[in-house]
């Protein structure tokens, strides 16, 4: 956030402020609105949600176990969620690595949170680790932690483009 018309006139250096804890913003969610959070969290969910289905599908139908069913799931969840913003961002003109950098940047808490929220619930789910595809077991906790981790990585979100950082790099290049 951008205090300089705030302590115009009195020699405070910016970069210190900055870096003063509690005082980035006012309001706890300086420039961030909660629309602005469902839709960060949204894009992450989306990329979320297509690897991690498709990591599960893939598991299963090679009757791999639970362990490296789960690492390939959140492995091309963390694939689908910075492609969808690396797209994003070098359609906007980017190179690159600049634009890896700016999904990295923007995405890692985010899907991260995502991750362990979503795969936590699945693994706490008594029978849902082996269940199978055809059962609704495997699509209820799968779909329940997508909703909880939906709910919880909101305000993560909120907080974070608050902030500046987050998906809220991203929005230099929309």
């Amino acid at each position: 956030m951008d205090h300089t018309a705030h302590h115009a006139g009195t020699g405070h250096d910016h970069a210190t402020h900055e870096g003063h804890h509690g005082h980035a913003d006012h309001d706890g969610h300086a420039g961030a609105s909660w629309g602005m959070a469902v839709k960060a969290t949204l894009h992450c969910l989306t990329g979320c949600a297509i690897g991690e289905i498709l990591g599960m599908v893939i598991g299963t139908a090679l009757m791999w176990g639970n362990v490296p069913t789960m690492i390939l799931a959140i492995t091309l969840a963390f694939l689908f969620g910075y492609s969808f913003t690396l797209l994003a961002v070098r359609r906007a003109g980017l190179d690159f690595k600049t634009a890896l950098k700016v999904a990295l940047a923007a995405d890692t808490v985010s899907i991260a949170v995502m991750e362990i929220v979503d795969n936590g619930i699945i693994a706490l789910t008594p029978g849902a680790m082996d269940a199978h595809l055809s059962d609704g077991l495997f699509w209820s906790a799968l779909l329940g932690g997508f909703a909880v981790a939906f709910l919880i990585t909101t305000p993560v979100n909120k907080w974070m483009i608050g902030r500046g950082k987050g998906h809220a790099v991203v929005h230099a290049y929309h």
